[in-house]
């Protein structure tokens, strides 16, 4: 059976040492497995201090999710730009490796929201300019055992990627630790056969993030969740299956995550009846 994670977004945001030392005992106490980490600023928590509470409570790190907020590009941006966004991205690759987690996943390639037409000549310089930057990250994580999980986001989010299909080809030629991270919610909205989909990211899947259709919990919706895990287990993944939403407490990421209203009587509720739906579903 799949080891089941919340993200702590759920909750809080940042998610920083303080946001972790009350959520963990509680995300245990509901019943997961694992945590997903992500890291809205590099030192936001401490690695070693985070795996000692994660062990402490039964959990295990399940990933680390890479925040691309405004200012964060490896393409279409200046040198320093760049530049900057690779040593965060190593950040988060050592952060993960210290904490014991196995990916590393996110929009690495564009800040959430931006988006401009690209031709085709202009979108293949575009992916050609995200592998040259992202070789050097993907580089280090290979070297201390953790992948990269490229994920594509909806169109309101990116013009960068917004299908598998066009994920598959962004990444084509960087080490075999770079790979795809699924999230449910991007795939309900820009995938004409979702679960046709799925089986192509078949081989390149390093992580998994699911919510309802949503954002709200996984079950409260009309995705086709058994038909969903089905075609999960023919892929032979074996990584955790991690609930992603967000809190509408912070402005910011609410914002971000177009939060307009509340997804669940409460967002432990949200957690939770998710959680069970799963549990449900995998047996």
């Amino acid at each position: 059976m799949y080891a089941i994670g919340v993200n702590p977004w759920v909750w809080a945001s940042p998610v920083d040492d303080k946001a972790l030392a009350e959520l963990i005992p509680r995300i245990a106490a509901f019943g997961f497995d694992a945590v997903e980490l992500p890291i809205e600023q590099l030192g936001d928590w401490d690695p070693i201090r985070t795996r000692d509470l994660l062990a402490a409570h039964g959990l295990v790190a399940a990933g680390v999710c890479a925040v691309t907020p405004p200012g964060r590009e490896l393409v279409d941006a200046a040198p320093a730009v760049v530049e900057s966004t690779v040593a965060y991205l190593k950040g988060c690759v050592a952060s993960a490796a210290a904490v014991g987690a196995g990916c590393v996943g996110g929009p690495a390639y564009a800040s959430v929201g931006r988006t401009w037409r690209m031709s085709p000549a202009a979108r293949a310089a575009c992916y050609a300019d995200f592998r040259r930057a992202l070789t050097p990250v993907a580089e280090q994580a290979g070297e201390v055992g953790v992948s990269i999980g490229v994920e594509a986001l909806n169109r309101y989010e990116t013009s960068v990627v917004n299908t598998i299909e066009q994920t598959v080809e962004l990444i084509d030629g960087l080490p075999p630790n770079v790979g795809i991270m699924i999230d449910t919610y991007h795939m309900n909205i820009e995938e004409a056969d979702p679960y046709a989909a799925l089986a192509v990211a078949g081989p390149h899947i390093k992580h998994v993030q699911v919510s309802g259709t949503d954002r709200g919990a996984p079950g409260a919706d009309h995705f086709d969740w058994p038909r969903f895990f089905t075609v999960l287990r023919d892929t032979g993944y074996q990584g955790a299956i991690c609930i992603e939403s967000f809190t509408a407490e912070n402005e910011t990421i609410a914002t971000a995550a177009s939060i307009w209203r509340p997804l669940a009587p409460s967002q432990d509720r949200l957690a939770t009846d998710g959680l069970r739906h799963l549990r449900e579903i995998l047996g």
